[in-house]
């Protein structure tokens, strides 16, 4: 009888492990936040980070140069390749599209006007903001023109 008990128990114990997150309304976002890597920054970083330990592994003594050139060309080659496949991925070599700058230059216009941009950070809060989203800087002490 115990036995039963104690596997309802754990059974129980693992259901609720498995649907907290549902439970507590959590969910994953469908879109990259600005702190991660994409595919092409990852593979760029990797590349040269491997670069960099080649030039010290020689500075060390740790390879003769025969080894050192053939890794440094290969990791080179491989870094040239990384840098501009992720120039390619956020095209116009890594500037903002046109339309990009003018919805940001409209959206800012539209803070000032409503007067919810934040005078301490200088971040666009949504209308009706008390507290900027950014800082915190209470938004009530500035004057709505």
């Amino acid at each position: 009888m115990t036995l039963y008990v104690g596997v309802a128990l754990v059974t129980a114990a693992v259901l609720l492990f498995i649907l907290q997150p549902v439970v507590k309304g959590l969910h994953a976002s469908l879109e990259r936040d600005e702190d991660e890597l994409t595919e092409t920054e990852a593979r760029k970083r990797v590349a040269l980070l491997a670069l960099r330990d080649v030039e010290y592994d020689f500075l060390a003594g740790k390879l003769d140069e025969e080894d050192y050139r053939s890794l440094k060309g290969q990791l080179t080659a491989e870094a040239l390749a990384a840098l501009e496949a992720d120039e390619a991925a956020r095209g116009q070599g890594g500037r903002p599209a046109d339309g990009d700058i003018e919805a940001e230059i409209v959206r800012i216009r539209a803070g000032l006007k409503t007067g919810f941009v934040c005078a301490g950070c200088g971040f666009t809060n949504e209308e009706g903001s008390r507290f900027c989203s950014s800082c915190g800087h209470a938004l009530a002490d500035q004057a709505v023109g």
